[in-house]
């Protein structure tokens, strides 16, 4: 089965992820029936979706016409034959209880179609475990959606032992079809990536409490203002329940071994049932709303080193077990977790072979079978999870880096016979370069250019794709320019593009990816993928509309037309126009600029501006978490003093 011929979904189980998940297909213009097992908790749960769908019309994200259609498309039942018969997916949601599970599939088995495809929203069970107990372990996977699934991006979808490459394939363009995002768990393994890394991560956090080594306060401050995540380890284990991660810690403990061990902390909270927010006590009392009121200065650079090496040596068994390469598992973690940079990248920035010391050290110290390191972890100690980004050792064909000065590290996209279009190897390159600027302490700010004056990029090269075309070949292609456009869009420095000649296609869309866009008069914009019978693939139609809003990106891709620089500078999209001869300088000197702004504040504003694009409320967040975080800085210090003494400011990134 295909996604194409997916039609009707059934969700069994009404509360508050199956109403969510329900909710989702619907939207997704899927006919969707919600099943429980009384009509007290069906009804229940038709009711929470329909509010949901609700405060989507208010918020003027549907139509009064859409809400109403999405509702129509869903069938609150409780009979489960009439659920699942002539159904072509079936995502179960029911308790997180294996028996309970294992239950209903042996009933779903006997009324299910052939060729369903069986789907179990577990957040750490055994998907081989679950699909043995029906007749279709092929057609048989994990579907992880996070909560709340409206809103949530990720998607964890999970291979059993014996599921087929084409029912992962199937479910992940499932998952896409419900404007997700999905991380193939490539192995069945316990906590799968997001809670493999989160749930040891709490645990090792209550330890530091448990054995003295450190407050909750300290913790948690150390989580949110030295590591920059978006919640302390407690703040979210109340957020989450701290019964959630218990009872995962208990799974993981029993299936692989003793460095899973629960605290008897976390144990405690369990039996006293103060579970978090929702029983309004938890390691916070949110009995008056107050919760968490974390300190910004009580953070320590040994409880940092613990926490990271732990998290790091959960990467690496991940890694090592092939359950998922490294820019998978932060892939996962950031959109599941809201980490403003995946684990592994942490892990490669605080340097894998310290981390990897400080185990060792824990280890002899302790003998606790939480700080073995993973024979995975000694192996990438030297050169991290992403490999050495030793400028010197990187070779580059297609475009070079030079460091004009004044903090500034220029990528130059080197094809000017080929009009600097982009192929293959241009992205894997990028993506290298990126990397480069990143781990250089004497750049603070990009800059992006096309080499010669004919063009800064005249598009994707289609005519060497076209003549391999393959569809499978085209949308990784376009997969993997969105990953490279959108590191580029996420680099932790300000980038600006400067555009002197040609920006088409998949060059607009690269420069797109810019915080600052200037450019020569003589420069022409457009996006002709429309005329060749294609679509902007590396992002365009969602990046332009958030550039120059929803009515202009349609004009400028449905109709496919060229604009000069002032047109296109109308529109929004230029930051300036310069005259011809003048844009190498002046490039150089806006991107000087911004590399002399402090690099702290900049970072967590780009954060909080790129994750409010895709959601408002956690970009207001991540705002919220920068500022306090921000004002514990010494570059803070330096701004005021400067500011009150009439003087420039010399930022430090401190």
């Amino acid at each position: 089965m295909n996604v194409d011929e997916i039609d009707t979904i059934a969700v069994l189980g009404a509360g508050n992820m199956g109403h969510g998940i329900a909710e989702v297909a619907a939207l997704a213009g899927y006919e969707v029936r919600l099943r429980d097992i009384n009509e007290e908790l069906v009804e229940n749960g038709y009711d929470q979706l329909e509010w949901s769908v609700g405060k989507l019309e208010e918020k003027d994200q549907l139509t009064e016409e859409e809400a109403d259609a999405a509702l129509d498309r869903v069938t609150p039942l409780v009979d489960l034959e009439e659920t699942v018969s002539g159904t072509d997916v079936i995502i179960e949601v029911v308790p997180e209880k294996m028996e309970i599970k294992q239950d209903v599939y042996g009933e779903v088995e006997q009324y299910a179609p052939e060729d369903a495809l069986f789907a179990t929203n577990t957040s750490s069970l055994s998907i081989t475990d679950l699909a043995e107990v029906t007749e279709r372990p092929e057609r048989f996977c994990g579907m992880h959606f996070f909560n709340p699934p409206v809103r949530m991006q990720l998607v964890e979808v999970i291979s059993g032992e014996h599921t087929s490459d084409e029912t992962l394939d199937t479910v992940e363009a499932l998952a896409e079809e419900f404007g997700k995002s999905p991380v193939r768990v490539r192995k069945d393994s316990p906590g799968f990536i997001v809670n493999r890394v989160l749930v040891p991560l709490m645990n090792e956090a209550a330890w530091l409490v448990e054995d003295d080594v450190a407050t909750m306060d300290e913790v948690d401050s150390t989580t949110t203002f030295e590591l920059g995540l978006p919640m302390g380890s407690f703040e979210l284990a109340d957020q989450v329940g701290i019964d959630v991660g218990y009872h995962v810690l208990e799974y993981m403990h029993e299936t692989l071994g003793d460095a899973y061990e629960p605290c008897p902390l976390l144990e405690a909270k369990v039996e006293a049932e103060e579970l978090g927010k929702k029983t309004g006590k938890g390691f916070y009392d949110y009995e008056d709303g107050n919760g968490a009121d974390i300190p910004t200065d009580a953070g320590s650079e040994e409880i940092e080193a613990r926490l990271l090496a732990v998290m790091a040596n959960e990467v690496a068994k991940l890694v090592g077990n092939d359950v998922a390469p490294a820019a998978d598992i932060d892939e996962a973690v950031m959109l599941g977790a809201g980490f403003p940079e995946g684990p592994a990248k942490l892990a490669d920035s605080a340097g894998l072979d310290s981390l990897y010391e400080t185990l060792v050290d824990l280890h002899d110290e302790t003998g606790a079978a939480r700080y073995e390191p993973a024979d995975a972890l000694e192996a990438h100690a030297d050169e991290g999870f992403y490999g050495s980004d030793d400028e010197e050792g990187v070779e580059f064909e297609s475009i070079r880096i030079e460091h004009p000065g004044d903090m500034v590290g220029t990528i130059v996209i080197d094809r000017p016979h080929r009009m600097n279009t982009i192929n293959p190897q241009i992205l894997d390159e990028l993506d290298t370069a990126i990397d480069v600027l990143e781990d250089d302490d004497d750049v603070r700010a990009v800059l992006l250019v096309g080499a010669g004056d004919d063009a800064f990029s005249a598009g994707a090269d289609v005519q060497s794709m076209a003549a391999n075309a393959d569809p499978l070949d085209g949308i990784e292609l376009s997969r993997k320019g969105k990953e490279t456009f959108g590191k580029l869009e996420e680099c932790s420095m300000p980038v600006v593009a400067g555009i002197d000649g040609h920006c088409l296609g998949g060059g607009m869309e690269l420069a797109m990816c810019a915080d600052l866009r200037v450019a020569s008069e003589r420069s022409s914009f457009g996006q002709p993928e429309l005329d060749l019978g294609l679509l902007p693939g590396w992002g365009g139609t969602q990046r332009l509309q958030h550039i120059v809003g929803e009515g202009r990106a349609k004009e400028i891709i449905l109709t496919a037309d060229r604009y000069d620089a002032a047109e296109i500078a109308d529109y929004g999209f230029l930051t300036e126009v310069v005259e011809n001869g003048e844009l190498e300088e002046r490039a150089h000197e806006l991107t000087a600029d911004l590399a002399g702004g402090p690099p702290i504040a900049q970072e967590f504003t780009k954060r909080a501006m790129l994750r409010g694009w895709e959601d408002t409320e956690a970009g207001l967040e991540i705002e919220s978490q920068a500022f306090g975080h921000l004002l514990n800085t010494d570059d803070l210090m330096e701004g005021v003093t400067a500011f009150m003494g009439d003087s420039d400011p010399e930022f430090e990134g401190k």
